[in-house]
């Protein structure tokens, strides 16, 4: 008689019976937390504010910063295209003079340009009282897009040009886009502001400073301060923002012309003094 023998079972992976009787139970859903609606919509706000954050830092380094960077080459560039022949200062003489020297200054009534097309640069301002470096194109008009942001200083259409009879009024930034105007605190009475145009100079002396809101546009009337009334002598006022990094009023400064020069005739002395000449 044939012998039967019962097959031997191995089981799956020499598994030990525990772990097979564990394989068996049903697995329990996950108990792990899952994050709620509010916790999420917590967690896009953060990364929300964080990205505003690094733009707006952007921008601040982009507005404080860039815009200075790239006024001061565009000034350049201006300045450059006048084409206006560099004045030297006068040389300090090595001998005592056998003549009296003649003062250039002279103080009857100076040539006056034109008033230029919107845009057009047609003078530099120097400022003693802000360093011998201090140099700034004056342009036509004072549209802050057209004009105050590219081209620096910018000339009231409609007051008066260098030296004429009435109110040569400029404005410019005190912050931003080459700052043309930031230490205008640091301005004192009898300080010199010296313009220049392609054939003469013409210099201006601080007479008062004010501090007024932005609808008060009568400071820059032929007379300032006076609307209507008809200017007998030739003034000159800057406007620009204040406090610092606000537009909240406006920092003016007045000041009355002085003397002019050819500027074939060299430096004024207020420049040439600055300047370590004569």
């Amino acid at each position: 008689m044939t012998e039967q023998t019962t097959p031997v079972v191995i089981p799956d992976e020499a598994q030990p019976p525990a772990e097979r009787r564990a394989d068996r139970r049903p697995r329990r859903a996950d108990r792990r937390p899952r994050r709620g609606g509010v916790a999420a919509a917590v967690g896009v706000l953060g990364e929300l504010l964080i990205t505003l954050g690094v733009l707006l830092g952007l921008f601040v380094v982009w507005q404080l910063w860039w815009t200075d960077v790239v006024a001061n080459r565009h000034q350049e560039e201006l300045i450059a295209d006048l084409g206006w022949a560099e004045i030297t200062p006068t040389p300090v003489p090595t001998q005592e003079p056998t003549a009296e020297p003649v003062d250039p200054r002279r103080y009857d009534a100076p040539p006056v340009i034109a008033e230029p097309a919107v845009r057009t640069t047609f003078a530099t301002l120097r400022v003693p009282r802000w360093g011998p470096d201090y140099l700034q194109a004056i342009s036509q008009g004072t549209s802050r897009s057209q004009v105050l942001d590219e081209l620096g200083i910018g000339h009231y259409e409609g007051t008066a040009m260098p030296g004429g009879i009435g109110n040569f009024a400029v404005a410019a930034h005190r912050v931003t886009y080459g700052k043309p105007f930031n230490r205008i605190e640091e301005l004192q009475v009898g300080d010199a502001l010296v313009v220049q145009t392609e054939e003469t100079w013409y210099v201006y002396r601080v007479a008062s400073t004010e501090i007024v809101s932005p609808r008060q546009v009568e400071v820059v009337a032929p007379v300032p301060g006076q609307p209507g009334v008809a200017p007998t002598a030739a003034m000159m006022t800057m406007t620009t923002c204040h406090p610092m990094y606000s537009a909240r009023e406006r920092y003016i400064v007045h000041a009355t012309f002085d003397y002019w020069m050819p500027t074939d005739a060299g430096l004024p002395p207020d420049l040439d003094a600055a300047n370590g000449g004569a």
